[in-house]
């Protein structure tokens, strides 16, 4: 087994962690020198490092892990290790500190069968899949939805993703792009971007109320007009205030292209692909007996990486 610590990642420690991030292109979806999902990690849940042995490749990392917190609910957002360290013992350690914690544990698990049998070794199943999908935006049911606050959405986020998280909604809502939609007893955060509009993380009180809002959004960030007055404005924040602006990429590009990761039992999985959304990728929903009764995926869409 590999000798290196593993350790808390600060905040000198950042750059490091996105050199193994973007060697798993995982950075692709977020603006450069804007906050990203590891930062996330490391204010609302863990972010764990595991840096090269002393004199080796000084101020590198071998691999990281995080997590992000739902409540009681653990989500396993990250686990990654350089190609030349896997298979060492080091993924083992990340994950035994990082599902150190009591409570119901989560996450995305990718195909690579190490990875899925490391995951079962630690309580957690193979549940159903995670589709990613991508497809045309505009053309699709438009329900009408109104522009909402983070604030307002947590409770039914909560019921239907497993846990509280409103200080992590709060932030996700802050940043550039960011906008929270709500249809009846629905909603849908979209962040439009040059390379098209992400949808997530997105529930309902029913599969309709969830699908409603999702296709709202969509709609919202893709043909103006389509939304209801409602009690913020998108725009850009300071993460953890309200929006006053606009964004000015919402202002200058109308993103096309949907992207979304939808659970097989949603509805929205037959529905999407007969609109001609494709399949891009593909995890598996992995949880342990108590998560999988607070997660409702007919009816909650996750954020890839915030979950």
């Amino acid at each position: 087994m590999l000798e290196t610590g593993v350790r808390a990642a600060t905040q000198d420690d950042m750059p490091a962690v996105r050199g193994v991030a973007r060697r798993f292109g995982l950075l692709g979806g977020w603006r450069p020198g804007s906050p990203d999902f590891l930062d996330a990690e490391r204010a609302f849940g863990t972010l764990l490092l595991a840096p090269a042995p002393p004199g080796e490749e000084d101020g590198l990392a071998l691999g990281f892990g995080g997590t992000l917190r739902r409540g009681e609910l653990t989500h396993l957002a990250d686990l990654f290790v350089l190609p030349a360290h896997q298979s060492s013992g080091l993924g083992r350690a990340l994950l035994a500190r990082l599902l150190a914690a009591d409570g119901p544990r989560a996450t995305f698990a990718s195909s690579d069968p190490r990875a899925l049998g490391l995951y079962v070794r630690h309580g957690l199943r193979p549940w159903c899949p995670l589709l990613y999908l991508t497809g045309p935006a505009a053309g699709l049911p438009a329900p009408r939805v109104r522009v909402t606050s983070a604030g307002e959405v947590a409770a039914l986020d909560a019921a239907v993703a497993g846990g509280d998280r409103r200080r992590t909604l709060a932030w996700h809502a802050a940043l550039p792009g960011v906008t929270a939609y709500a249809a009846g007893e629905g909603y849908a955060f979209a962040r439009a971007t040059a390379g098209g509009v992400l949808i997530g993380p997105a529930g309902g009180a029913t599969p309709q109320d969830c699908a409603n809002a999702v296709l709202g959004a969509l709609a919202a960030t893709t043909t103006p007009g389509t939304t209801t007055p409602g009690t913020a404005t998108p725009g850009t924040a300071t993460p953890g205030t309200a929006k006053t602006a606009a964004p000015a990429l919402a202002a200058t590009t109308t993103p096309d292209i949907g992207k979304i990761a939808v659970p097989g039992p949603h509805p929205l999985v037959p529905a999407l692909i007969a609109a001609g959304w494709r399949i891009r990728d593909l995890d598996t929903l992995m949880a342990d007996d108590a998560a999988l009764a607070l997660i409702h995926p007919d009816r909650y869409i996750p954020h890839p990486d915030l979950g």
